[in-house]
C-alpha cells in the first residue's frame, strides 16, 4: 500500500530522533533521550515543528539569563514552511527557523508509514546541531 499526502497530513508526536555520524559512524540521540517534539503538516501545505529536550534548564525567573538563554536555544529546534510529498519523500521548504541558516532552505526526508507510525531518514546533510555530515532518523507516531 502506497503513502498518500493525505496519509501524511495531521499531528504526530516524535518517538525518537537519532543522529548517525557520517565518518565516525556513531549513533546518539539528538537532543537526549525520549525528545519532546512534534510536527504538523496541513492540508493547505504548510510544515511545522517543534523538539525540545527532555531535560531543559528551568529559568530562575521569567526573563532567562544569558546562560538560561544559551541553554534553552541548544535544547530546541524549530521551524516552519511549507511542504511537498511524493508518497516516498517529503521536502519541507523552510520559511522561518530557530536557526537562522535554516530559512529559506529545503530539507528532504525520506518517509516510511507502516500504521500510525511515520518513520524519516534524512538525505546526508551537514548537522544544525554538530555541524558534522550526519543522517538523522526520526520516529513519530500519529496523535488521535
Amino acid at each position: 500500500m502506497s503513502t498518500t499526502r493525505e496519509d501524511l497530513l495531521g499531528t504526530w508526536k516524535m518517538r525518537s530522533w537519532t543522529i548517525e555520524d557520517l565518518i565516525s559512524e556513531e549513533r546518539r540521540d539528538a537532543l537526549g533521550p525520549e525528545p519532546r517534539g512534534w510536527i504538523t503538516y496541513t492540508p493547505g501545505g504548510r510544515v511545522m515543528v517543534l523538539v525540545v529536550a527532555r531535560e531543559r534548564v528551568r529559568p530562575a525567573h521569567l526573563v532567562p539569563t544569558e546562560w538560561e538563554k544559551i541553554a534553552l536555544y541548544d535544547s530546541m529546534f524549530a521551524y516552519a514552511g511549507s511542504f511537498e510529498f511524493d508518497g516516498t519523500k517529503v521536502i519541507h521548504h523552510i520559511d522561518t527557523s530557530w536557526n537562522e541558516a535554516w530559512r529559506g532552505t529545503s530539507q528532504v526526508r525520506y518517509c516510511e508509514m507502516r500504521g500510525d507510525e511515520l518513520k524519516y531518514v534524512s538525505a546526508p546533510a551537514r548537522s544544525p546541531i554538530t555541524g558534522r555530515d550526519c543522517v538523522h532518523t526520526v520516529v513519530f507516531e500519529r496523535l488521535a
